[in-house]
């Protein structure tokens, strides 16, 4: 079989976890090709919070945390449905530490521990209260020089100033700056950074979160010879003598791979025929995930002889999402994840007025109660010092208007409670009721029906500054605002069967030669649940690693 090109190694799919196995593979001296479909690289960390779970990391041990993996075990016996991929969370488990001190160690990547960001059911055995996630180190775009353009930029929503990403760590002195002379120091340094980049850039240049991490592992590929070919397109895999041998583009150009081919192309999000088939009807079309996420690697895979994993109780990572349109035109949807659910005076509610769950419990928690209870749409509800303060979906905490909002539909207002409900169609007096008993319950800090805030993951959502209860306050005057939820993802969970060494299994249960995934083509380890934050991209990174240590020891075909 004749190839225009040979390289050693092809990879499909640069989001985090394609180009942590390019620069692996690279970084072990194998000639790698990273094709991305896409204008830009990155994929959907790029516009993620970037956090990376990794169990009894070396970061928090360093930190003074304690961890170990038996702990993560008990954990995971507790989140975890059901008992199939054993193995290959025990593999996450023991070489997660082992891939992030490979990936610092020779990639520009940099990580430090969250010393407070709870595990999502944090009381259950085996949680831990910070250190198991570990987030990017804040960076420089102005490294990457020319290439800084091929990096997909965060959700416009979650910027400021046409274009500034604001650090974790600097929200609390946004909220306080009219108060306290150092937050309003600490964010007039920030303002007046982002005002120097904007002189050489259209965005700036300080990156942080999921960007952060893109962009790192970005100037790896650059440093470490990766050949990178953007707005490429995969038509097939090549097979030689019953192995992947290279890949076929939908112009016809073939590509040799001497020791494999690896598929990161980031799931299905975006193809309708696979959500039809893997997620629940009631989904709808709504994701938050990249664009281009359409389903190329796993129908390569399959198309190789590779199965897709049927036994996950979720095929997808949820989140709730609200919908609308940006000012081009364009339509988008809004994930509240963190944001605004869990914050003090912000409660949801069904088609019937009724709370149905604890709005401070993980995103994808909080859409499977929207499937128990039937609740689609929900509707998240405040007041407007609540819409003010902390934002509401994708209307950004102290926007002085909120009328473009309300004329477009988006958001929903009410000079009375009473009035909102008629706004949204809710029976008055059940949503009234709903509010004064929520309001009881805010004045005294506990939540008799749904105990927000009572949990340290729930306070962690919360507001640190508002007492007695972080996560409790009163809606209190008018007007009052609500937003429509529905169901959505972050990405998809059904993913192609793999063993320890990340290679897709055939229906027979052996590896198919010369042909691996990681990323969401690659089926979650995690059976379909969501134990804590970061657990996508740290399976991610860890079996992009094992992937790339996997083809270097791997002979050549």
């Amino acid at each position: 079989m004749s190839f225009s090109e040979d390289h050693d190694v092809i990879v499909i799919g640069a989001g985090a976890g394609g180009m942590t196995a390019a620069c692996v593979a690279a970084a072990e001296g194998l000639a790698t090709l990273l094709i991305e479909k896409a204008d830009r690289v990155g994929g959907t960390t790029s516009v993620s919070g970037g956090m990376v779970w990794v169990p009894a990391n070396a970061k928090m041990r360093a930190a003074g945390l304690t961890d170990s993996l038996e702990q993560a075990r008990l954990y995971l016996s507790h989140t975890v449905p059901g008992d199939f991929h054993r193995e290959l969370r025990e593999v996450f488990l023991t070489r997660a530490p082992e891939a992030i001190e490979y990936l610092e160690a020779h990639t520009a990547l940099a990580l430090k521990p969250v010393m407070f960001y709870p595990d999502y059911y944090p009381d259950l055995p085996g949680a831990t209260l910070g250190g198991r996630v570990l987030e990017p180190v804040p960076f420089d775009g102005r490294e990457l020089g020319r290439h800084f353009g091929l990096l997909r930029p965060p959700l416009p929503e979650f910027m400021l100033f046409g274009g500034m990403m604001v650090d974790r760590a600097d929200i609390p002195h946004f909220r306080t700056a009219w108060r306290s002379l150092p937050s309003a120091l600490r964010v007039t340094r920030v303002v007046a950074r982002h005002a120097l980049d904007r002189l050489s850039f259209d965005r700036g240049a300080h990156l942080v979160l999921g960007n952060a991490l893109a962009a790192r592992l970005l100037k790896s590929v650059v440093t470490l010879d990766v050949k990178l070919r953007t707005l490429t397109q995969v038509a097939s895999l090549a097979m030689e003598a019953g192995r992947v041998a290279g890949v076929t583009l939908a112009d016809g150009t073939r590509l040799g791979a001497r020791r494999g081919v690896i598929l990161a192309a980031g799931g299905f999000s975006n193809d309708a025929e696979l959500r039809a088939r893997y997620l629940p009807a009631e989904t709808g079309p709504s994701s938050a995930a990249c664009s281009t996420n359409s389903g190329d690697g796993l129908r390569l895979g399959l198309a190789a002889g590779g199965c897709m994993v049927e036994e996950n109780t979720n095929n997808a990572y949820w989140t709730p999402v609200s919908r609308f349109r940006r000012a081009d035109g364009t339509s988008a949807v809004y994930p509240h994840t963190v944001t605004d659910r869990g914050k003090p005076g912000f409660i949801a509610v069904d088609r019937l007025g009724q709370r149905f769950t604890n709005e401070a419990v993980s995103y994808h928690e909080f859409v499977q109660a929207m499937f128990r209870a039937h609740a689609i749409p929900a509707f998240l509800i405040c007041d407007r010092a609540g819409v003010w303060k902390y934002g509401l979906g994708a209307v950004k905490p102290f926007t002085p208007s909120l009328g473009s909002y309300t004329a477009s539909g988006y958001l929903a207002r009410g000079a009375s409670i009473r009035a909102l409900a008629g706004a949204l169609g809710i029976d008055p007096a059940a949503l009234e009721a709903t509010v004064l008993r929520y309001n009881e319950d805010a004045r005294t800090g506990v939540d008799r029906a749904f105990r927000k805030g009572g949990n340290p993951y729930g306070k962690y959502l919360g507001d640190a500054e508002h007492t007695p209860n972080p996560c409790m306050a009163p809606i209190g005057r008018g007007p009052f605002y609500a937003v429509a939820l529905y169901p959505g993802d972050l990405g998809t969970a059904a993913g192609l069967s793999t063993n320890m060494h990340a290679q897709v299994l055939d229906a027979a249960g052996a590896p198919i030669a010369g042909l691996y995934a990681c990323g969401n083509d690659m089926n979650t380890i995690m059976n379909g649940g969501y134990p804590g934050p970061g657990i996508t991209l740290g399976p991610a990174l860890t079996f992009g690693y094992i992937a790339g240590r996997h083809l270097a020891r791997a002979e050549a075909g």
